[in-house]
């Protein structure tokens, strides 16, 4: 795991001086190589050996190689300045490129980083677990509901018999028809809404599994879930981490129904009859 990737990842596990280390890290990771130890250490106000142990919880023999590792990861993954451009652009036009390009590049990074939060150890388990649900109930708030609705959709498709609900008094009425063996796809972003832990809890106590999808942070819904889908989407601008959740979100989410395809060959073709129903239906 790329070391940044690993830092943001443990940063809500960390102490109060491992945090400050982990936040400047984060927020200056081009302009590490310009830092050493002692200059990191003055800059926060902590002793040079913090630095050090710092850099050997993720493996590393010392601060250099913690810091070589970090500018070979930002080489790697193209995190340079862009290069000038010919035929006489203008300013403005530069802006525009520049921003388009930012932005495709953050989703990539978004979206990589989210895979390998969500490793192949994590996931197919996930995959079993809905697959061999009797019933699939799906959940999500706001936005949130946006995507949980079509997943049910897509998950319908597959031949799931599946339960969705923006509204959770309507959720937890529905509980009542939940099974042992039944899965909850719960949708929260940052997992705090009283709420819906609360219908998660119900929905274990019907002898139910509680799969959770948020933010790659610590919170209440994650902590109690049966299993875990976290997104990883940070940037400085607000505006622009909302846009990195929703496309590494819809990423994880592609890639959870082709494996749903492929894990089993029933529901591959029982899709690919509903399809066929769609489209006559469409045609006609």
């Amino acid at each position: 795991m790329p070391p940044l990737v690993k830092i943001r990842s443990e940063r809500d596990q960390m102490s109060a001086i491992e945090r400050r280390i982990a936040d400047f890290i984060l927020e200056n990771a081009h302009l590490l190589r310009d830092y050493s130890s002692q200059q990191l250490a003055s800059a926060l106000g902590i002793s040079q050996s913090s630095v050090v142990k710092f850099s050997q919880k993720f493996g590393f023999k010392g601060y250099p190689d913690l810091k070589y590792s970090i500018g070979e990861a930002i080489a790697r993954n193209g995190n340079g300045q862009p290069q000038p451009r010919d035929g006489g652009d203008s300013a403005a036009q530069d802006a525009y490129a520049r921003l388009q390009d930012d932005l495709r590049r953050s989703k990539a990074a978004a979206e990589e980083e989210t895979r390998l939060l969500n490793p192949r150890e994590h996931i197919e388990p996930i995959v079993e677990l809905i697959d061999r649900a009797g019933k699939v109930f799906v959940c999500g708030l706001g936005d949130d509901g946006l995507f949980a609705r079509e997943f049910a959709m897509r998950l319908s498709l597959l031949g799931l018999l599946t339960v969705h609900h923006a509204d959770p008094i309507l959720m937890m009425a529905n509980l009542s028809a939940a099974r042992p063996g039944d899965v909850l796809l719960m949708f929260s972003e940052f997992g705090r809404l009283p709420e819906l832990s609360q219908i998660s809890r119900q929905f274990q106590a019907c002898e139910g599994k509680v799969i959770s999808i948020t933010r790659h942070t610590a919170n209440a819904l994650r902590a109690h879930a049966d299993a875990a889908l976290v997104i990883s989407a940070h940037d400085p601008a607000p505006h622009v981490a909302q846009l990195l959740y929703r496309s590494s979100l819809q990423s994880l989410l592609d890639f959870l129904f082709v494996l749903l395809c492929q894990a089993n060959p029933d529901r591959h073709r029982q899709l690919n009859i509903n399809l066929e129903r769609i489209q006559h239906l469409l045609e006609s």
